[in-house]
């Protein structure tokens, strides 16, 4: 089987986010929001236009739950998993989580003063978003694990729900939980009303997605896998015990760690898989070795106008967040997965259109 470009060893911070940093707006004024997931109608996939794509879905869903046809699958085998970031919502300019990261290193730093004329610290304090641009991938990984560390699980999930409830993306001005795909939405409600159980199988922190995951998605945190950072037991002055994140991590959920981690945490081969960039590939791969029906899918976006075209496949421009490979187009092509096109299979991006 030909493969794509080579996995980058990204930590919590995924992969790198440098591309579009520069143009990453200062949150300014933020408003409280109360976000739930858009509600769908009756009719299975209506924001998806009749064609390849949308009967492929379908096709495949009605042969795994025909009890009288060959590719039968029993319901405790139905398992679907997903990619976040560009799969399921936005990724452009910036990954989220990594947003939030910056935006809390003004704590950190209050925190730990030692790390004030440190870098890559004094640069994101400057204020200069050129010169954040040019920080390297490793810095911002620096900057997510720090950021997160030496906090109760408890103060990361307020801090997290806090922060999400307010954000705004500097493009629609709009919290990112509006910003979930509305085709998306209407996907995982459709596989679960046919006895799958849906899965996010994330590149980004596993416990920053867990705090919105139900909220948005209709995944309970306990079905969402992603990046996992070490935790410390303790007990408190008051006898109780604790957990305290450590900045250390213990499962990369990108490449061939999307594999590893669906078998650590599910136990079982994803029946359909779904992903936008080469660091869902091996999950892909993983998905489709198995026998029987499957069904795995890529999301290519390619609908400037109504959210981002990057690629470079097939001739759009390159990104480093979110890379859609020629490689990785080409083993699509070869073998069998369906690739989603956000201008041509979507009849809308997002519930507000």
């Amino acid at each position: 089987m030909k493969k794509t470009d080579s996995p980058k060893q990204d930590g919590l911070g995924r992969r790198s986010a440098l591309q579009g940093l520069a143009l990453l707006a200062a949150s300014g004024a933020l408003l409280p929001a109360a976000v739930r997931a858009q509600g769908v109608g009756t009719v299975p996939l209506e924001s998806w236009n009749e064609g390849r794509t949308k009967q492929a879905i379908l096709d495949f869903v009605r042969a795994v739950t025909d009890p009288a046809g060959p590719d039968f699958v029993p319901v405790e085998e139905r398992i679907a998993t997903f990619d976040q970031d560009g799969t399921l919502w936005v990724e452009q300019p910036i990954y989220t989580q990594v947003v939030f990261a910056l935006e809390r290193v003004p704590a950190l730093v209050a925190r730990k003063p030692e790390l004030k004329d440190r870098e890559p610290y004094k640069t994101i304090l400057s204020g200069d978003r050129q010169a954040m641009a040019r920080l390297p991938a490793r810095d911002l990984d620096e900057i997510v694990v720090a950021t997160m560390a030496d906090l109760s699980v408890e103060e990361m999930e307020a801090e997290t729900r806090k922060w999400i409830a307010s954000a705004r993306h500097p493009r629609w001005n709009r919290p990112y939980t509006e910003l979930a795909y509305q085709p998306m939405l209407e996907l995982l409600q459709f596989l679960r009303g046919n006895g799958f159980k849906t899965y996010i199988v994330s590149g980004g922190g596993q416990d920053f997605v867990r705090v919105y995951a139900q909220q948005v998605y209709g995944i309970p945190p306990e079905q969402v896998i992603g990046t996992a950072g070490a935790t410390k037991f303790a007990y408190g002055k008051d006898g109780k015990p604790y957990l305290t994140t450590e900045p250390r991590v213990l499962l990369n959920d990108n490449y061939a760690g999307k594999a590893e981690g669906i078998h650590l945490e599910i136990g079982r081969r994803p029946r359909l898989a779904c992903g936008n960039s080469i660091g869902d590939q091996q999950m892909l791969e993983y998905t489709g070795a198995g026998k029987g029906a499957r069904l795995m899918m890529l999301v290519m976006h390619d609908d400037a106008g109504r959210e981002y075209a990057y690629g470079p496949a097939q001739g759009l421009p390159d990104s480093t967040v979110g890379t859609f490979s020629q490689a990785l187009y080409d083993e699509a092509k070869t073998s069998g997965w369906t690739v989603i096109s956000m201008k041509n299979d979507w009849k809308r991006v997002f519930a507000f259109e």
